[in-house]
């Protein structure tokens, strides 16, 4: 075993006192990762002398939290993390940042490289920037989740009560869908329509807040809301989000670099409170009214006269075209130049090029929100939240309500929602669609103000359906391209009694609604009589070993080898092996779920271990199981190995708290143990696992 004087750089301090560090660890989806890391650092910690505490941020919340004092008396912090982690009560400490998966392979290498790491300022720490060049996610990608998450309340909230006041107490009339003035519903319709207001600068403010910290809140938000204010720089539209988006990153990345300059030391308290604000905001804004705001009004009125020119075009090709703008920006000078066309031509008694615009409106709120109920586990309980607020918003064509999508997806969303909103376009064009106000939506057919309604809710329809199914299939890409060996079941033990690797039945395990102990032994005996010896022995095993894992994970849940060959073949081999308890309700939607999973990110955890799971209401209670594979299975690990031991966690939805992701830790804990892990492997049947299980509390 290493010792302290052995070990690089040793386990003391240059005083001769006990080195004593701290750690943080914390992944996107916060569970087995996380807790492999905080495993690893603490185990290397110890074969080193080094004092190591760590706090690990899982889904399950904060757990062994770092205390003043803690910080106070460390002489370092490791932050092995890929999402954002606070590090402001970090100042004046060394603090190295990485990304998880060097926690998990090399965590002596951070601890050595800790004590030379550089000092905490105060404020977020810029990736890469002396930390060693972990694999963190992008400083980008934190900027602007984080904005979104801050934007989001402000769409919902504003979208909503505009949706509301518009239903009750809103007409339409040849001006527009709008509210009598002064009344109670014109009030809570502005306030509204503040909520939307805010929304582009706090999206623009939090971008930058992300990568500049406080200096940089006031040029992002101000920024954002010059971009959002078309007046300002001679356009009939402003930037929208995407242009809150630039401005927001302008306005971070301008404040970092101000930062390094060399001010004397009498200016440098004012610097983050006076200094940096104003130069920033006086050079972000004025970029962007000459520089950038041109362009956008350049772009406006050049869309506007290439639209007059194609009024005599075709009507599926023009409504085509119509459809791809409206939902291309959603509020930007693309998005307004449509829609403004659609408005102008309405006085002159054309109202087929607005019907066409007012088709596409509603697609990308209804669109996105219905891909969130199609593939729930693709998305997060924040963005199912949204998408049922963007339905809503619509319903009474509040085109932002897609916005927070966009924003979080752009290279997804914004394709898919101008296919939709093309189709929806089209087929308006193609049905001879007109609107009489300027405003789309279903609610402007329920109020009469649209010819050949029939027409027109078959292209939101339409434009709906396309727009949420191509989001989600563009988010499980990836995922799609390997899932084809999961289409056909897969044979549970390859080669196993007559008819093996022939068009004959395969054997099967019992399955849902068999009996339990002897008798399900004697059902795999009637399907396979080769199979009768190993399940007679897991029967016996069921009895003679304890519970493990709270009685999840029994003899019948264990498989010593796998007949797979690929990870989608082994989840349904094991999702089959599964509902040999009885608790499986329905396979195909077991693996369906635990693919989802899967294509949110590996389940491969590295040292050949690999953890697929799945919170479904296909399985009546949580269960586990385990098997192995001799030759290993391909998936996807951070490191490389190939996945030889396989547990499988299901639990329903309603299950109490979090109970697969307190299974989830304990797994990931034990599993780096690398003589758990040797014992795991070598044992030579299902007893011998079991009680080697057994050890997992």
């Amino acid at each position: 075993m290493t010792t302290p004087a052995d070990s690089p750089g040793g386990g003391t301090t240059s005083g001769g006192e006990r080195l004593k560090l701290l750690a943080v660890t914390a992944c996107p989806t916060g569970i087995a990762h996380t807790y492999m890391a905080a495993e690893k650092l603490q185990q290397a910690a110890a074969r080193l002398g080094v004092g190591m505490k760590v706090e690990t941020q899982g889904s399950i919340g904060a757990e062994n939290v770092l205390d003043d004092n803690d910080v106070r008396e460390a002489d370092g912090i490791i932050i092995a993390a890929d999402k954002e982690v606070d590090r402001e009560r970090f100042a004046g400490k060394r603090v190295l940042s990485t990304g998880v998966a060097d926690a998990i392979h090399r965590p002596e290498e951070l601890i050595e490289r800790v004590r030379s790491a550089p000092v905490q300022t105060g404020g977020p720490a810029v990736p890469g920037k002396g930390a060693g060049g972990g694999r963190e996610r992008s400083l980008a990608y934190k900027a602007l989740m984080n904005g979104v998450s801050y934007m989001i309340p402000f769409v919902v909230v504003g979208g909503l009560l505009i949706a509301v006041s518009l239903a009750l107490g809103g007409h339409a009339t040849a001006e527009g869908y709008v509210i009598p003035e002064g009344t109670f519903w014109a009030h809570v319709n502005a306030i509204g329509g503040i909520g939307f207001q805010l929304m582009i600068p706090i999206l623009s403010g939090y971008i930058a807040y992300a990568i500049g910290d406080r200096p940089a809140l006031v040029p992002g938000m101000i920024g954002g809301f010059i971009a959002n204010t078309g007046a300002l720089y001679d356009s009939k539209a402003g930037a929208g989000f995407i242009g809150a988006i630039v401005t927001g990153f302008l306005a971070g990345y301008l404040v970092l670099w101000i930062k390094k300059v060399k001010v004397p030391k009498v200016v440098q308290p004012i610097m983050p409170i006076i200094v940096i604000p104003i130069v920033a905001t006086t050079t972000l804004g004025l970029f962007f009214i000459y520089v950038i705001g041109k362009p956008i009004s350049w772009v406006f009125e050049n869309l506007t006269s290439w639209l007059s020119g194609m009024t005599g075009s075709s009507a599926v090709l023009l409504g085509a075209i119509l459809g791809l703008m409206i939902a291309f920006d959603m509020g930007g000078p693309v998005n307004k130049t449509a829609f403004l066309f659609g408005t102008g031509l309405i006085a002159s008694g054309n109202h087929a090029v607005m019907g066409m615009c007012a088709a596409a409106i509603p697609v990308m709120p209804l669109g996105q929100g219905l891909a969130t109920l199609l593939r729930r586990k693709l998305y997060s309980d924040q963005e199912r939240e949204t998408g049922m607020a963007a339905l809503f918003m619509g319903m009474f064509g509040i085109s932002e309500g897609a916005i927070p999508f966009a924003a979080a997806r752009p290279a997804v969303v914004i394709p898919a929602n101008m296919l939709g909103g093309a189709v929806a376009g089209a087929i308006a064009g193609v049905a001879g669609v007109g609107d009489h106000v300027p405003h789309g939506g279903p609610v402007v057919a329920a109020l009469g103000a649209i010819s050949g309604w029939a027409g027109f809710l078959t292209a939101i329809a339409a434009g709906t359906v396309v727009t949420a199914l191509t989001t989600n299939a563009l988010i499980d890409l990836k995922a799609r391209r390997g899932a084809v060996a999961a289409v056909a079941p897969v044979a549970v033990a390859a080669g196993a009694g007559p008819g093996a690797g022939t068009g004959a039945p395969e054997p099967v395990l019992a399955g849902v609604g068999a009996g339990t102990g002897t008798a399900a032994a004697v059902a795999m005996a009637a399907a396979s009589p080769a199979a009768a010896a190993p399940a007679a022995a897991d029967s016996a095993a069921a009895v003679a070993v304890p519970e493990v894992l709270s009685g999840y994970l029994t003899a019948r849940t264990v498989k010593t080898e796998l007949a797979s060959g690929s990870k989608e073949a082994a989840i349904r081999e094991m999702a089959e092996m599964l509902a040999a308890t009885g608790n499986v309700r329905d396979v195909d939607e077991l693996v369906r779920v635990a693919l989802a999973r899967e294509a949110q990110g590996t389940t491969g955890l590295g040292e050949s271990i690999a953890i697929p799971h799945a919170k479904t209401d296909a399985v009546s209670r949580p269960t586990v199981g385990f098997a192995r594979s001799g030759a290993g299975i391909e998936w996807g690990s951070l490191d490389g190995t190939k996945a030889r031991l396989v547990f499988m966690i299901s639990v329903p939805e309603a299950a109490a708290g979090d109970e697969h992701l307190r299974i989830l830790a304990l797994l990931s804990r034990k599993l780096m143990d690398g003589d758990f892990r040797e014992r795991l492997g070598s044992a030579p049947d299902t007893p011998a696992v079991l009680e080697v299980l057994r050890e997992i509390r």
